[in-house]
């Protein structure tokens, strides 16, 4: 049997609602090799996605001191030590558009810089987003062409302290934020019946499931019964969330349940894995917490009034507060590398979905003090990127986004302060 790559199970409720459930990367839909899929011998196409967490790094606990294949992980990058064959570090990167004009207090033109390329203007940036510019080309004949995903529910009043993502000149593209609202629409419309999570989108796809598994391999059948159990996993956890998520913020800084956030970062990354898995989506960008992030940390014992920013500012070259600012930078990669175990866990083709989607983790600063622009550290890793090494550069982020996608997806997005290839990553 030859099953598309982009089917999905379908089914209709009493009152109309359609659900959809997209199918895990099964063996029936790829060659013998599991290097093109059988319905239309096309290649397996890789994805891209662009992970963002506010604020700088502390340099000392962050950058390793070594470089090449021996480099040891750092105390920040311990996380990543189950899947450091997948992950090149690259340090010395420069945002030079983050330079061009001077505008806003310098966490606006880094953040539109570093994902734009283009200068912040005092109001948002000027220009598309990478993630946005891909999903143009590579993402069009996709269910999304891209989707935006966030985490952290800071009600900054400002676009730019909200928005990673850019269709164009002063155009955010807001994060979806809200497990239940990003499940919804992965999933189907919205139904009583399974926002309460009282029952199952499941329940609704039930025939097509029975009329595909008897022409399923024994392999393919365990596959499709691990994808449908994850699907009620992620219900069952979006349903233990607090009623009240995400609803009725005020400005400036009031929040949902900071003790969540941890919690929502593992369902929005499970979440993003299903729509790369399920081949609804080649192009995702994840924005973990916001630009000048504020978030309390009370699940590090972190339960003073001080704020992520805060921290990058107060009294910041303290050994304390640097020994705080490696415990935060320590969670981001957590749950970065929570992300990329879970697609390194799903197998696809001759792979597995990390294999086939090129990551790149990119802070707004390097050291967040100073509010440097120039010598960020960036974490590359999974398809087509040489993992397992550290490489000191003097590229700009435009020339890594211009590596991955000429060499690995195969197309050629303009982005304006991209200037040379890096074959160093690739």
């Amino acid at each position: 049997m030859t099953l598309s790559r982009r089917k999905l199970l379908r089914g209709v409720s009493l009152t109309g609602a359609i659900a959809r459930v997209g199918l895990p990367p099964l063996a029936a839909m790829f060659n013998t090799n599991g290097t093109a899929y059988a319905a239309t011998r096309g290649p397996v196409e890789k994805r891209f996605l662009l992970w963002f967490n506010g604020n700088g790094i502390p340099e000392r606990y962050w950058i390793p001191a070594e470089t090449g294949s021996n480099y040891e992980l750092t105390p920040c990058l311990a996380p990543l030590k189950s899947v450091k064959d997948y992950v090149h570090v690259v340090s010395g990167i420069d945002n030079v558009a983050a330079r061009l004009n001077g505008q806003g207090n310098g966490h606006f033109s880094a953040l539109c810089g570093i994902t734009t390329g283009t200068p912040f203007n005092g109001h948002g940036a000027t220009g598309p987003s990478i993630d946005y510019t891909l999903g143009k080309t590579i993402g069009a004949q996709y269910r999304f062409h891209s989707l935006q995903i966030g985490v952290a529910q800071e009600s900054h009043s400002e676009a730019v302290h909200r928005n990673m993502s850019w269709a164009g000149y002063e155009r955010p593209i807001p994060p979806e934020m809200i497990p239940h609202n990003l499940f919804d629409r992965l999933f189907g419309t919205k139904n009583e019946s399974w926002v309460g999570r009282k029952k199952s989108v499941l329940d609704l796809v039930k025939d097509d499931v029975a009329d595909l598994t008897p022409a399923l391999g024994a392999e393919d059948k365990a596959r499709l019964d691990e994808h449908l159990t994850s699907v009620r996993d992620l219900e069952r956890a979006i349903a233990s969330l607090p009623p009240d998520y995400g609803k009725n913020l005020k400005e400036p800084e009031d929040v949902s349940d900071l003790t969540d956030y941890p919690r929502i970062a593992k369902i929005q990354s499970d979440l993003l894995v299903h729509a790369f898995a399920s081949g609804q989506t080649r192009v995702a960008s994840y924005m973990l917490t916001k630009c000048q992030s504020l978030t309390r940390f009370p699940w590090l014992g972190l339960a003073g009034g001080n704020r992520h920013h805060d921290y990058t500012h107060n009294n910041a070259g303290s050994p304390e507060q640097q020994r705080i600012m490696r415990d935060i930078c320590r969670w981001h990669v957590e749950e970065f590398a929570y992300l990329l175990e879970r697609m390194r866990s799903i197998p696809e083709g001759d792979g597995n979905v990390l294999d086939n989607t090129a990551c790149v983790f990119v802070h707004e600063h390097a050291e967040a003090n100073s509010h440097k622009c120039n010598g960020l550290a960036v974490l590359l890793a999974g398809g087509g990127i040489r993992g397992g090494t550290h490489t000191k550069s003097h590229h700009g982020i435009g020339d890594v986004y211009l590596t991955i996608a000429e060499e690995i997806l195969k197309t050629k997005p303009a982005f304006p302060t991209a200037r040379e290839k890096m074959s160093a990553i690739v």
